[in-house]
């Protein structure tokens, strides 16, 4: 009974924080669309509708749009290659656990022991590292510490090719954890979104000023096209740090870190 009454709710749930997802950012723009109807409003109502369509205002809409296809064609290189980094990370953590726990059924070594839990540690501080509540530099310290580990291994007497591989990963690691901190530190070329800022201001404000008859026409073109052009500039500016995980969560846009999730509940299970 009890799963019959939970089942549901969790489809609602779910139903609801994947429609929240989809939706977040035109529930972000609604205000700034309110705001430039009362404006069109105020323009039509007090005659500053000064302007007429030509093909000079059409030419910077159209700019307008080459350029946020510039910085959609940016930005989706990086989220790209972003997307594949969490699994990546996860499959080297994973093969870290695999070998450290051959070692240790094959020698019944502690120090391997001691370093699954070292492991098991360290999954939750990279939780913690990519939600902002710990800083790189502690990270990368904790991939050095992996070291103590290694030359206790060579002390028992370990295969140097399992050594070798642990430092492998352990070096794979440290690259994807400065490539994550590289990419959210990194803003695609601040002087592209201005200048996107300015024609999409100057824009609106045309669309403002134009007169277009009938008024309810030139009303929807407004809404429309303000509409669409922040959308867009909202949309390329959220996937530009796909590991803003401090400030969004782990939502649609965000990069998805279930494999590391996974990776984590299964280290947690081990005894």
């Amino acid at each position: 009974t009890i799963l019959k009454f939970r089942k549901p709710q969790e489809i609602i749930i779910k139903s609801t924080k994947y429609f929240w997802q989809k939706w977040s950012i035109a529930f972000k723009i609604v205000p700034l669309v309110i705001l430039v109807a009362i404006l069109k409003f105020l323009s039509h109502k007090f005659g500053l509708e000064i302007m007429e369509l030509n093909a000079l205002f059409t030419s910077l809409v159209a700019g307008t749009i080459f350029l946020i296809g510039f910085l959609v064609s940016g930005v989706l290189s990086d989220y790209k290659e972003s997307e594949k980094i969490p699994s990546e990370l996860s499959a080297s953590m994973k093969t870290l656990f695999d070998d450290t726990y051959t070692i240790y059924k094959g020698k019944n070594s502690d120090t391997a022991h001691q370093f699954i839990e070292f492991q098991k540690s360290f999954i939750n501080s990279l939780m913690d590292w990519f939600y902002k509540k710990e800083r790189t530099q502690s990270i990368l310290k904790k991939i050095s510490m992996m070291n103590d580990f290694f030359i206790e291994f060579d002390k028992e007497g370990v295969q140097a090719n399992y050594i070798i591989k642990l430092k492998n990963e352990q070096n794979s690691l440290r690259k994807m954890i400065l490539r994550i901190d590289t990419i959210r530190a990194t803003d695609f070329i601040g002087s592209a979104y201005a200048i996107v800022e300015a024609m999409g201001f100057l824009t609106a404000l045309g669309l403002i000023m134009i007169k277009i008859e009938p008024f309810y026409a030139s009303l929807f073109i407004t809404l429309l096209v303000t509409f669409l052009i922040s959308y867009m500039f909202f949309l390329i500016k959220d996937i530009d740090n796909p590991f803003d995980y401090s400030a969004n969560g782990e939502r649609g846009t965000e990069v998805s870190l279930k494999p590391i999730h996974d990776l984590k509940s299964e280290l947690n299970d081990f005894k």
